[in-house]
């Protein structure tokens, strides 16, 4: 590892400061290496520290990646939770979940291959957290259509499933297309396909 990879080993950092630098490190080692290339020294390394300074945050590999795993999580999630709460135009709602989806797979980090391409999917404690993504996601959609539409809480949900399926399985394609069309035109593009559809039922008696 070059030199100019590294962190530079400075003082001593309060210790949320130094798990936030520890996890910024790993998110870059895990996603240039995969869980099984990659090794703590490497985090170390990369983060400028020493082992037992490492391991004073994480008792191990799996416990950093589940720690990074679940904070990306969180992110995309409450990103889907203020894109809805955002505007009460549900069209407008439709393409803000897109958006929320193409802006977190364009993100430089590579953030998004945690959660959509892990290389540990058979492991229980992962495959929990890739779920809570689509089933949080999902929920949220999921409440709006319900009150929107007063369709049966299984149906509003099926329906949320498919839009998250669909904002993520595009996003990724447009990713590893190059990014050939314009971030924002792909999102819109694929809210227009989505809106298009779901606009087909019609409010509840109450919302008139």
């Amino acid at each position: 590892m070059s030199t100019e990879q590294m962190r530079p080993r400075g003082g001593r950092l309060p210790r949320k400061a130094r798990r936030a630098q520890l996890l910024d490190s790993a998110l870059e080692v895990f996603v240039a290496q995969g869980y099984h290339a990659a090794a703590m020294d490497d985090i170390a390394e990369r983060a400028g520290v020493s082992k037992p300074v490492l391991y004073q945050h994480f008792p191990g590999k799996m416990d950093l990646y589940l720690a990074l795993l679940e904070q990306s999580s969180d992110r995309i999630i409450d990103a889907t939770r203020a894109g809805l709460a955002s505007t009460q135009d549900n069209k407008l709602r439709v393409l803000a979940t897109m958006q929320v989806f193409y802006d977190y797979v364009a993100n430089a980090q590579g953030e998004f291959r945690l959660v959509f391409e892990s290389d540990l999917t058979n492991e229980p404690l992962v495959r929990a957290q890739v779920d809570r993504v689509t089933e949080a996601c999902s929920e949220e959609i999921a409440k709006v259509i319900q009150q929107d539409t007063g369709l049966p809480d299984e149906a509003s949900r099926l329906l949320a499933v498919s839009l998250v399926g669909m904002a993520q399985v595009s996003a990724r394609f447009w990713l590893e297309g190059g990014g050939e069309i314009d971030q924002s035109e792909a999102a819109s593009l694929v809210a227009s396909l989505a809106w298009r559809g779901i606009s087909r039922f019609p409010l509840s008696d109450e919302q008139g």
